[in-house]
């Protein structure tokens, strides 16, 4: 064939490295953008905190305290940055610039919820910031359950090889307490593979260390599994009273599988052990009173704290509740370009000149990335909240059926921009604090031809089970007919699905616990 030229011309879409940084940013958790938001603090010398009110090129949350409207916000925000995910680029830039540079850094809308639906008010509740703070208080002073057992492990007298496999040991637990390797397993991780002489001596050392940790405090630490744990604590309480007949028989069930224990088969494990049913029954309650993590009271509370991006506020003195969405000014940070490394670019020539410009340019999109990612959090939340604002008022089962694309459509937005938006994305609300994801979920049928959001029927379920009869509990096809009288349709399946997510044991379980 002979070489030849043709013109074609076709479309496609290009993603340019600031469109691509904008996507990843969206996506990042509150954490997540904090450790970028350092990382480009190292990198880049033109970027620089804000302590104080930042000029134009800046983003913080007091640099304004504008509140709008709720319809105000959403038509100028839809109309700034609409077909964010299928504009060419540089329409696509262009969007970008306009909502950066129209940010007034204070996200917050009033919204007024309909209650015509639900008839009457509730009084939302409030989260109580004091109780968390002791908790934090109350965490720290504990200490790490690694210093604990160190601390511990300085008053033994050891050699110092047996001081050195103890110490190994203790940093291989897990934050419950547990040694999740085995014996071998971290012996080969220190010895060569084919040195079997110093594996040998690794694992008889390693087990030696297991016996002196598994005396240290808490009780149970440096167990196996859960029922090595149960047993290390049931044979400590057997030391201070060995003729305890209760304790005896815990130990006996403790030593067979704890699938029989969680099924409460008494028979069986009366069998199993020698002993009469009616000891292995009251064997039971004593052995739910142990301790299944010893390491829970060091785990810090700081790992369980959810900080959120949004709050919720109810501003109405009146019995109709006001709310008002901003985001949190905890979680934004204050940014903007270096002025006096920026003048000193001006003017300037050469090659070095170009990659400092380039750098320069590189910090105003970051900053303007940051700024729409806020913005597009703000609009979501908004409507979310707007069709979601009687579970506001009146919790779970006021819940309504709701699907990314309802969303994205009435922003203009793909259904993937959303999915990132509501993910590890946190809204502090007067029910709680919940991930932006809670708020969507499936519907089903109901008689009156709506929707009953699947949120709303696991709260009628565990409505359902709570007001039980403890001798008779209810079956999953009873709660199935149940909801049908409440006109939802919910199959047996279903119901059995939602039970096992709200983690209710089956009825046979319930009645026997």
């Amino acid at each position: 064939m002979k070489p030849g030229l043709s013109l074609r011309m076709s479309q496609h879409l290009a993603l340019t490295p600031q469109l691509q940084q904008s996507i990843r940013l969206l996506q990042l958790s509150t954490l997540e953008l904090s450790q970028e938001v350092d990382q480009m603090l190292d990198d880049n010398p033109f970027l620089e905190r804000a302590e104080e009110e930042a000029p134009a090129e800046a983003f913080g949350l007091d640099q304004a305290d504008t509140h709008v409207s709720l319809g105000d916000r959403v038509s100028e925000s839809a109309s700034s940055s609409s077909s964010s995910d299928d504009s060419p680029s540089e329409t696509r830039e262009e969007a970008v610039t306009d909502v950066a540079e129209s940010w007034d850094g204070d996200g917050s809308v009033d919204m007024r919820p309909d209650d015509s639906e639900w008839g009457g008010d509730a009084v939302p509740r409030q989260n109580n910031g004091e109780e968390t703070a002791d908790a934090i208080d109350l965490a720290r002073s504990s200490g790490s359950l690694t210093d604990f057992l160190h601390r511990q492990a300085l008053s033994l007298r050891l050699s110092e090889i047996d001081r050195a496999a103890l110490r190994f040991l203790i940093e291989s637990l897990n934050d419950d307490g547990y040694l999740t390797d085995t014996l071998p397993e971290l012996a080969s991780s220190l010895a060569g593979a084919d040195d079997f002489e110093q594996l040998d001596e690794l694992v008889h050392r390693f087990t030696v260390a297991l016996g002196l940790l598994q005396s240290l405090e808490p009780v149970g630490v440096g167990a196996r599994d859960l029922a090595e744990c149960m047993r290390i604590q049931i044979k400590a309480l057997l030391q201070e009273d060995p003729d305890d007949e209760v304790a005896q028989a815990a130990l006996a069930v403790c030593a067979h599988p704890l699938e029989m224990l969680a099924k409460r088969d008494y028979k069986r494990l009366a069998v199993a052990c020698g002993l009469d049913e009616s000891v292995v029954k009251a064997a039971i309650p004593f052995i739910a009173r142990l301790e299944p993590k010893p390491g829970r009271p060091f785990a810090l509370a700081e790992q369980n704290i959810i900080i959120p991006d949004v709050l919720v506020v109810n501003i109405s003195k009146t019995a109709t509740p006001k709310f008002r969405i901003q985001l949190n000014p905890d979680v934004m940070p204050k940014l903007r370009v270096h002025d006096i490394y920026a003048n000193a670019l001006r003017g300037g020539k050469g090659d070095n000149h170009a990659g400092l410009q380039q750098r320069l340019q590189e910090a105003r999109w970051f900053i303007k990335n940051i700024q729409q990612r806020f913005d597009t959090i703000l609009r979501v939340s908004t409507a979310i909240v707007e069709r979601q604002k009687n579970f506001l008022t009146h919790g779970e089962l006021a819940m309504r059926p709701l699907v990314l694309r309802e969303i994205a459509d009435e922003l203009g937005m793909h259904e993937s921009t959303i999915s990132r938006v509501t993910t590890a994305k946190y809204m502090s609300t007067p029910q709680g604090t919940f991930e932006l994801k809670y708020f969507f979920g499936s519907g089903l049928g109901t008689d009156s031809g709506s929707a009953a959001s699947s949120t709303a029927v696991r709260a009628l379920i565990k409505q359902f089970v709570a007001a039980e009869k403890p001798a008779k509990p209810l079956s999953d096809n009873q709660i199935s007919e149940m909801l049908k009288e409440q006109g939802i349709d919910c199959a047996r399946r279903t119901v059995a699905k939602y039970r096992e997510a709200l983690k209710i044991a089956p009825a046979n379980l319930r009645k026997t616990l």
